[in-house]
């Protein structure tokens, strides 16, 4: 899994620019979160949300990025037990680029042909 640029923290206290007890503290949930899919990003940004209670997911859209409807949703998630979630891939069965045989049937002979 390739890692996401690490977002910086856009809340008011760490763009004041002076010292700030949790500054560190939203670094690393943005430096965490660009290692995680998407579903676990929204799933950890809703967890610290409801963790903080009122206010929370208005808080951790400023620190991650994500849209708050994003954290709405991975709060709905969380509270059903993840139960409608994708376990395996993330992605339905089908989807994705055609292999390179569909695109170009003529491709498998040619390759054979060059050997």
């Amino acid at each position: 899994m390739s890692s996401l640029p690490v977002h910086r923290c856009e809340c008011a206290r760490c763009r004041a620019h002076k010292p700030y007890s949790d500054r560190a503290y939203h670094h690393h949930i943005n430096l965490f979160l660009s290692c995680l899919n998407e579903p676990q990003r929204r799933w950890f940004a809703a967890l610290e949300a409801m963790r903080i209670g009122h206010g929370g997911k208005q808080l951790l859209a400023e620190i991650t990025g994500l849209a708050p409807m994003t954290i709405r949703r991975g709060c709905r998630e969380l509270k059903a037990g993840l139960a409608s979630c994708p376990g395996g891939s993330l992605h339905a069965p089908g989807g994705g680029r055609p292999v390179a045989e569909v695109r170009d049937p003529e491709l498998e002979s040619a390759v054979e042909h060059h050997r």
